[in-house]
């Protein structure tokens, strides 16, 4: 198969030699060699909810904001005096949007103590000996303030929470009472997990190296707000920071925070600058800070998170030595439970067990990568990217055919152009379709079939020099393998998996929340190429993204 630049460029990728074949997933081992066992009843646990002061007035009405806290534990922990280690999923989607494949919600009893927590967490890990802690983010739900879309109030939101678990801050039985609690049924060894948003702002509270969170799993996860909305200054989405706010936020909210979101939209410009309020909202250059260990978890198919937030996030934490794992899929933005669930429930059990409980069971020292080639069919690596690997410079050039060009080793003559005119009405699909045919839309170049399987890892960097006709004008680049496979159908509505009816239970459960969850599997397509990676940017900030220019 030839690999594809669908754009005029030097490219700079990381080659390596084919890997061995897939490995099997780790199995999971009994209670005496490091894992937890579920001697705890789920139906008997205590479930109540407390409000945590932030000390932010995120809202502006003379009083710090407090978030809604709903905690489920074992009651027989309690009763014993053995504290508890928490999991903690921070979120503004408990009300407006649920959580998992299902779209699961909290629920309340007639007396507002928590019912049905979503995912499984709760299900699977109380009855083992953890408490599972979820939060609201301030503006959200049952929470005071607002939401500020990645800055302060959202990690100050689950920085508190984590900062209460640990006799740091203060925590009232209601949200507008004086009667305080605390958590005194707790080790302080504090597990954050959650997809999307919800992972986005684990990296947040990690970033700030708050004592006693001891681990994060994102999943998905955005490592830098502007870069979620924008790549080098082009705009990905139609809307802003204040679009997301107005979707999550409460009935509440949406009353009293509108000058928070004026002040998002004035704060993001559409012209995609890069503006101090982006600059708080970028988790990368706090690396250095982190002290938990990190799992991260990702699809390379991710187009809503793309893997640009996972890759700058890996390299910083990399070099500040911090303890880290990776899982990468073929899906889009899917959760591990939904793509891999016999293999991931033991994996996430054996790592919160290593780092909250303090459990030598080896996880630690196991491949850091876990790499899926195709669907269903995964490989390990010892490092990530993998040993061996080295940067490599292709360099487009003219071809023998008029309009397709070549990608190889060596530089095209000096003074050689290629030339494209922009047709909005084609996208990556049609582009890497004709890319070995001569069309107006897009500059294409095709190495020669490759003679032996190669692997890209890593990131890479297209350099251009561009003679734009207009003014303002955006460039998009992809890499494309071409060549028949089977893929995850990332493109269809369930972004690599199919839904099935039948169920499958992981822990406990009550006829409110029972732990069990639809079953999915890998939704294949067959095709004759692949887009593996994309770039975009707006040709005004290629100096500086802050601020754009207009072109000559």
């Amino acid at each position: 198969m030839p690999l594809v630049a669908a754009v005029l460029a030097a490219l700079t990728a990381v080659l390596l030699p084919p890997v061995a074949g897939p490995a099997t997933a780790a199995t999971a081992q009994s209670g005496s060699n490091g894992m937890s066992r579920p001697v705890y009843s789920y139906d008997r646990a205590v479930r109540e909810s407390v409000w945590v002061d932030t000390g932010v007035d995120g809202d502006g009405d003379g009083r710090a904001d407090r978030v809604a806290v709903d905690i489920v534990r074992p009651r027989e922990a309690a009763e014993q005096g053995r504290r508890v280690p928490v999991i903690m999923d921070a979120s503004p989607y408990y009300s407006c949007c649920g959580r998992g494949n299902e779209g699961q919600k909290k629920t309340y009893d007639a007396q507002g103590a928590p019912v049905q927590f979503p995912l499984f967490y709760d299900n699977y890990f109380v009855p083992r000996g953890y408490a599972v802690v979820l939060v609201d983010l301030a503006g959200t739900n049952r929470s005071d303030g607002c939401v500020d879309i990645g800055g302060r109030s959202d990690v100050q939101s689950a920085k508190s929470v984590v900062d209460w678990l640990n006799g740091r801050a203060r925590g009232y039985r209601t949200r507008t009472g004086q009667d305080t609690t605390e958590a005194s049924w707790t080790t302080g060894a504090v597990g954050m997990i959650g997809k999307s948003y919800d992972g986005t702002v684990a990296n947040g509270v990690a970033a700030t190296g708050v004592e006693g969170l001891k681990t994060i799993v994102p999943i998905g996860a955005i490592s830098s707000w502007y870069d979620y909305y924008f790549a080098k200054g082009a705009a990905l989405y139609d809307g802003g920071p204040d679009g997301l706010a107005t979707r999550v936020e409460s009935s509440e909210a949406l009353a009293r925070c509108k000058a928070v979101k004026r002040a998002l939209a004035e704060g993001a410009p559409r012209n995609g600058d890069r503006t101090p309020q982006w600059d708080a909202r970028d988790y990368v250059p706090d690396a250095g800070n982190v002290r938990a260990s990190v799992f991260v978890v990702h699809g390379t198919q991710d187009l809503n998170v793309r893997t640009k937030h996972f890759g700058q996030w890996w390299d910083a934490l990399a070099e500040e030595g911090v303890e880290r794992k990776i899982w990468l899929s073929q899906t889009g933005h899917v959760d591990p439970f939904d793509f891999r669930r016999e293999a991931w429930v033991p994996t996430l059990h054996r790592w919160f067990d290593h780092y909250l409980l303090g459990y030598d069971n080896g996880v630690d020292r196991e491949p850091m990568a876990d790499i899926e080639r195709a669907p269903d069919q995964w490989s390990t690596d010892r490092v990530w990217p993998p040993s061996g690997t080295r940067a490599t410079a292709l360099r487009p050039a003219e071809g023998p055919v008029t309009g397709v060009g070549t990608l190889g080793l060596a530089p095209a003559p000096r003074g050689a152009t290629a030339e494209f005119t922009d047709d909005p009405k084609l996208n990556e699909h049609d582009w890497a379709t004709h890319v070995d045919e001569a069309t107006p839309g897009k500059a294409g170049f095709v190495t020669p079939p490759l003679t032996r399987d190669l692997r890209l890892s890593g990131s890479s960097r297209v350099d251009l020099t561009v003679t734009p006709s207009t003014a303002s004008a955006h460039l998009s680049a992809v890499l494309v393998d071409l060549g028949p496979a089977t893929i995850r159908d990332y493109a269809a509505r369930g972004e690599g998996i199919l839904t099935l009816d039948e169920r499958s239970c992981w822990g406990s459960g009550t006829p409110q929340d029972t732990g069990c969850f639809k079953r999915t599997e890998a939704d294949k397509e067959q095709v004759g190429h692949t887009v593996f990676s994309r770039g975009w940017a707006d040709l005004g900030h290629y100096a500086d993204p802050a601020p754009g220019r207009p072109l000559t």
